[in-house]
């Protein structure tokens, strides 16, 4: 589903780090090493119709990287 951010990110938490993340292996294959954190916050979004949500999102994200891979886990 292809969305827009529409504003700052808040209440950002931090719920996995390193080996925690079952994705690991394909992160550091994709994107290189480095201390990868997956994250989650609320933020409005616009999605593919059109239409204004608020919603939870999750990412991954490693210093020197930045954020990667938005997807929404559910709207508010």
């Amino acid at each position: 589903m292809y969305f827009k951010l529409l504003g700052p990110i808040t209440q950002i938490e931090t719920f996995a780090v390193g080996s925690g993340i079952r994705e690991i292996a394909r992160l550091r294959k994709f994107y290189g090493k480095g201390r990868w954190r997956k994250r989650k916050g609320i933020v409005k979004v616009r999605l593919s119709d059109r239409s204004v949500h608020l919603a939870e999102i999750h990412w991954y994200e490693a210093t020197g990287m930045g954020r990667k891979e938005y997807k929404i886990k559910r709207l508010l």
